[in-house]
């Protein structure tokens, strides 16, 4: 009797590196070159400037005609600065002749101008789509958008890819006995609720009210939520002051907690963000990701950076070879 024979294990499609060019941007060059390295395809070089009267100068540092061009660039401080940046780089793709161009942005800071709450005030989420489609974009790819509604500002394909699945990776090596996750305001609930059913955990939202850029008030419902916890993951979408961080784990601090880990994906840690949340003693633990370059000195002990170029190097290798990428999408259930 003929023994059946096994199918043979299914190839993973590759980028054909001729085809393709990657650029970076000056805000984070180092994810860039993780990019390239992961799709094993050379970071091409690219030559930034200003000219005495301050104006931007930018070339594309290699030939992109009629191939498929991928440029990375972060919206780190200066971000201003570094979304005129990446627009240049934009329209010079397409003047060049590129077949495709394609705009990576680990982190779109703008997301945050996300609705008119203020009279005479700009929606600049959706500003900034418009100008990166007229630039030239053809598909904008990015990670954890400050809410899902600047998804919808895009009107060219938008991947918006999560780093969920390296948070839940690392948590799984713990012991997570009497712990809860908690988001601090009603907009990264679900996303907290999906990281938590990861873990088998259960999850509680704060309310959230913004009095500054640097001033919030936590409601109290969360701290009657979390008694009887000993530990707290506290997810977020991103840290800059630290205000929020700070008012949630004084709040969980009061109602008993003991250990607080906290877990966000864009850690900008701007001013003396680092210094304030480690004073704390019941924070044993910071996890973020390189969406943006964290300094030398903010990298305490107690932090954890976890890498991301291989998610959108994943991500970019799945759109060039025509494969589904919903898996790695901020509203996926990812494993």
């Amino acid at each position: 009797m003929k023994r059946p024979t096994r199918p043979a294990p299914r190839r993973r499609s590759r980028i054909e590196a001729t085809d393709v060019r990657i650029f970076s941007g000056s805000s984070h060059p180092d994810l860039a070159a993780g990019v390239a390295d992961y799709l094993g395809v050379p970071l091409d070089g690219t030559r930034i400037a200003h000219f005495s009267n301050d104006d931007l100068y930018v070339q594309l540092g290699a030939s992109v005609r009629s191939r498929t061009v991928f440029i990375v660039q972060s919206l780190t401080p200066p971000a201003s600065d570094h979304v005129l940046e990446l627009l240049m780089m934009l329209d010079a793709a397409r003047g060049a002749g590129a077949r495709e161009v394609h705009a990576i942005i680990p982190y779109f800071s703008y997301a945050r101008s996300d609705k008119k709450d203020a009279p005479r005030i700009s929606i600049t989420a959706r500003l900034i789509a418009d100008l990166l489609e007229t630039s030239g974009a053809t598909h904008v790819m990015t990670m954890n958008l400050h809410s899902p509604q600047v998804h919808g500002f895009f009107r060219i394909p938008t991947d918006p890819l999560t780093a969920r699945p390296l948070f839940v990776q690392h948590f799984r090596r713990r012991r997570l006995e009497d712990a809860v996750v908690v988001a601090p305001d009603s907009g990264i609930a679900k996303s907290a609720a999906r990281f938590a059913a990861q873990l088998g955990l259960p999850s509680v939202s704060a309310e959230k009210i913004r009095l500054s850029d640097t001033r919030v008030e936590i409601d109290d419902l969360v701290g009657r939520q979390v008694r009887g916890f000993r530990r707290a993951l506290v997810y977020d979408d991103e840290v800059a002051t630290g205000s929020t961080m700070l008012e949630v784990c004084r709040l969980l601090v009061r109602n008993g907690v003991e250990h607080i880990s906290l877990v966000c994906t864009h850690g900008l840690f701007t001013g003396d963000a680092v210094a304030k949340l480690t004073s704390i003693p019941q924070i044993d633990e910071i996890v973020t990701t390189d969406t943006v370059p964290i300094a030398p000195e903010k990298r305490v002990p107690a932090m954890k950076v976890l890498a991301v170029a291989p998610i959108f190097g994943e991500a970019i290798r799945r759109n060039y070879c025509k494969e589904s990428i919903g898996d790695l999408f901020a509203f996926g259930d990812v494993s």
